[in-house]
Formats: structure tokens, C-alpha cells, sequence
């Protein structure tokens, strides 16, 4: 019997991703990670309840040290330097796609899984056709072991399918709300809580518009590219952040066709087939559709993608991931 360590973090995905292991025939492990001290106790405690239910070994361990080091350090230092974080694609690559297949050796598994909408076939990681789909999340995973991850939510498109398996399955977590975009900032509030964890609060800075000063910002932090709302100055017409200029501690504005560019630059890549095509399609953001583009191979950690069309608010510090129809090739930080 093959054994698997899943990741339980007390939600419905990963629970309902345990049952259909089980119903499988896998020796099923439960692991659930201690990351950050809020909110932390009710999911250790459900995913003990769900492990308890389907009567399979559950563990704890305290990753808090490690999730501060890459993830939460990470995350300030990249606003510090004007650019938006993505801080769950750091947690899959250094904690529950890393930490957590090192613990499963430790166990003896043959496997580790979780409950990402996303699938791996013939070794290669895929995107699933649902609104669900988190294989972007997934591109900075080590290539050696995409053999060793099940992803067992493959097959379904919606949440609500997953739900209907767990109330089925009386798992207490059926109606458990989603959790919020980023686990480790109560109510999605970014700014306060990098108020509170920067050493020095952001200074104020000019508003540039066509080489003009315009009015003041509050601070580097309080602005992404592409936001049109929230910027505390009236215009005879709407006005977008096109770029953050940390050096002269500026925020750029323009107009909004000055958002859209062809040619986006990539550094930090990570690379999961054994060889990049020339063609491709990207997403520059989790939402965004996949667009066609061509790759310019740098060096071995940059990237140089050319769009067939335009692409709108690209972003420093989002990622870019590259696909072949459903295959994820791989991606980068963006640079410019």
C-alpha cells in the first residue's frame, strides 16, 4: 500500500482531498503546519477532528520560523523595494511543496498531497479547466517532485461538489467559510499590518504626471500599478499608476492606455519542463487570461516575454507563468 502525507489545514478542500485518498486505497497521513500564532488553533483543531473521522494519523509541526523567514520577510522586503508580493507561491515552493516532502521522506511516504485545484499528468504539472485553478500558485515547486505530489481534486470544477463530499461525509468542516487571500493579514488588511512590521513608516513623495508634479502620496506602499482608486487627488480626468519610482520615491501616473506594454522581463525563473518552447501562452496575475506570447531565453535566471497583443498592469513582483494549452512550463518573478 502506497503511503501518502497530506497537508491539512483544516478547511474543506484538504479534508475532503484526505477522504478521496483514503476511498483510494493510499495509507493517508495527516499533516497540518503551525505557521503563524492568529487563527492557528481552529485549524489545527479541525484538521484533528477530520483526521480523528477518517481514522488516520494526524501530526503538527511548528514551521512559524521558516514561514517568517521566506514568506512573511519576503513579502515585506518586496513592498520595501516597490513591488507586490505574491506570498502564497513562496509558502507552496519553501513549506508545503518543500518542508513537507522532507517530513514525508522522514515518514516514510511515497508521496505527498494537498488540496490545490490542479493536477499532475505524465510528471508534468497542469492546470484543470475550472474557475478554481491554482496551478499558477504552483510554478515555483521543485521539478524532482512533481512524481511524488497528488493533487485528488483534480476531477472537480467547483467548491460546491467538494462541499456536497464532505457533508456526505459528515466532516465537520462542510460549511467552513474559504479562508482570505493571505493567511498570516487579518481582514486582507496589507497596509496595516505592514505598518506595524516596518522598522520605518514609508515618507511621502511626489505624484508625477507627463514630468509634472501633480500633489503629494502617502507612501511607496500604498499604491500598485493599475490603481485608479484611493489616490487622494482630483484630475480633470481618471489618472492610473503606471510605475513606482523607489529611488526618487515616486508614483508615477498616467492615462490608461499607457498601462498596456507588449514586452514584459522576468528574473528568478523556474523552469519545470526540460525544455522551454519558443511559443507559449502567459498569465501575467492569477486572473488574468492566458495570453499567446514568445519566449526570449536571458540567461539562466531571465526571461524576456513578447505578447501578441497587450497585456494591462503588469505588475514588478506579481508572477508570470508560462503555459503549453494545459502543461505549466514554468515562470518568473516580474521584473519591468
Amino acid at each position: 500500500m502506497k503511503r501518502v502525507l497530506i497537508g491539512m489545514s483544516g478547511g474543506v478542500d484538504s479534508s475532503v482531498a484526505a477522504y478521496l485518498l483514503k476511498k483510494e486505497g493510499y495509507e493517508v497521513i495527516g499533516l497540518t503546519m503551525s505557521l503563524f500564532p492568529s487563527n492557528n488553533e481552529t485549524s489545527i483543531e479541525d484538521a484533528k477532528i477530520v483526521c480523528s473521522k477518517l481514522n488516520i494519523k494526524h501530526y503538527v509541526f511548528d514551521f512559524s520560523k521558516e514561514f517568517n523567514n521566506k514568506v512573511i520577510k519576503n513579502f515585506i522586503k518586496c513592498y520595501q523595494n516597490a513591488q507586490t508580493p505574491n506570498p502564497c507561491i513562496e509558502c507552496n515552493k519553501y513549506l508545503k511543496f518543500g518542508l513537507m516532502w522532507q517530513k514525508a521522506q522522514e515518514l516514510n511516504c511515497d508521496y505527498i498531497a494537498t488540496g490545490h485545484y490542479a493536477a499532475i499528468k505524465d510528471n508534468k504539472l497542469c492546470r484543470i479547466d475550472s474557475p478554481k485553478d491554482q496551478s499558477y500558485f504552483l510554478y515555483k515547486i521543485d521539478k524532482s517532485i512533481l512524481p511524488h505530489i497528488l493533487f485528488p481534486l483534480n476531477k472537480y470544477i467547483n467548491k460546491d461538489e467538494i462541499r456536497k463530499i464532505a457533508e456526505e461525509q459528515n466532516l465537520c468542516v462542510y460549511n467552513k467559510k474559504d479562508s482570505q487571500d493571505i493567511c498570516f493579514i487579518p481582514h486582507n488588511d496589507y497596509t496595516s499590518f505592514l505598518e506595524q512590521n516596518l522598522d520605518n513608516l514609508p515618507n511621502k513623495g511626489d505624484f508625477i504626471y507627463h514630468g509634472k508634479v501633480i500633489g503629494q502620496h502617502k507612501g511607496l506602499i500604498y499604491y500598485t500599478i493599475g490603481q485608479r482608486k484611493g489616490l487622494g487627488i482630483s484630475y480633470l480626468h481618471p489618472l492610473y499608476v503606471i510605475s513606482l519610482n523607489k529611488e526618487n520615491n515616486q508614483v508615477i501616473l498616467g492615462d490608461e492606455e499607457e498601462l498596456y506594454t507588449k514586452i514584459v522581463n522576468i528574473t528568478d525563473i523556474n523552469i519545470l519542463v526540460d525544455k522551454l518552447p519558443s511559443k507559449a501562452q502567459a498569465k501575467i496575475r492569477y486572473k488574468s487570461k492566458l495570453t499567446s506570447c514568445n519566449i526570449e531565453i536571458i540567461d539562466n535566471n531571465n526571461l524576456r516575454i513578447i505578447f501578441d497583443e497587450p497585456v494591462k498592469s503588469v505588475t514588478p513582483g506579481q508572477s508570470l507563468v508560462l503555459y503549453d494549452n494545459d502543461i505549466v512550463l514554468g515562470g518568473g518573478i516580474i521584473k519591468e
